[in-house]
């Protein structure tokens, strides 16, 4: 399954593919996954808390709701565990990603100035589930 996980993560971020080992280091430092052959998401749930780390769709089957969907799925078992926020990161630069979340009730934060590599800034936001 790691395999089939890091082979779709290149697909999604080309630029900078993560490796089964990194997924296995993930679930391994506490990290839940939902993956399937178009989509995956990754997040980590700290006392009332979660972070998600990463969502990603297949480019061939993007606007089609897959990551609404999981996003909307992770959030349902997150409220039903007592988790009260979420919280995450995005690059000012990643306009679909900042859509995304903006039209499923997250709210900028926060902003960390030359966060990634490009130098682009993240924007931190949460969402109160």
């Amino acid at each position: 399954m790691l395999d089939k996980l890091a082979n779709l993560h290149k697909l999604c971020f080309p630029h900078k593919p993560w490796s089964s080992n990194d997924f296995a280091d993930l679930k391994k430092s506490g990290c839940d996954i939902i993956a399937s052959e178009n989509g995956f998401i990754v997040w980590r749930t700290v006392a009332d808390e979660a972070e998600i780390i990463t969502i990603g769709v297949n480019p061939d089957n993007r606007k089609q709701g897959i990551a609404t969907a999981m996003l909307t799925l992770v959030e349902n078992e997150l409220k039903k565990s007592g988790v009260k926020k979420i919280f995450l990161e995005v690059s000012t630069n990643n306009f679909p990603a900042l859509n995304l979340y903006k039209n499923n009730g997250f709210v900028q934060i926060s902003v960390r100035k030359n966060y990634y590599e490009d130098g682009s800034d993240a924007i931190l936001m949460e969402k109160l589930i």
